[in-house]
């Protein structure tokens, strides 16, 4: 049905490494894919608030929004 020759090579257990060390196995088109953030340590899944704040802007907001629930 597929034409020959034209389609990428589909790995089946094609494995997926994490920054934070997980590692999980899923069909793709690339044998070893490497992920920055994963459902292991992403903030929604695991209920832990991480801000990578290096300009002090999320402090600069959080003292703003105070000074509006004081008004």
């Amino acid at each position: 049905m597929a034409k020959k020759d034209i389609h990428p090579k589909y790995y089946p257990k094609a494995r997926v490494i994490c920054a934070c060390g997980n590692t999980f196995t899923v069909g793709s088109t690339m044998e070893l894919i490497e992920i920055e953030i994963c459902s292991k340590c992403h903030p929604f899944y695991t209920g832990k608030e991480k801000i990578v704040d290096t300009m002090g802007r999320v402090e600069r907001f959080k003292k703003r929004l105070a000074k509006k629930k004081k008004k």
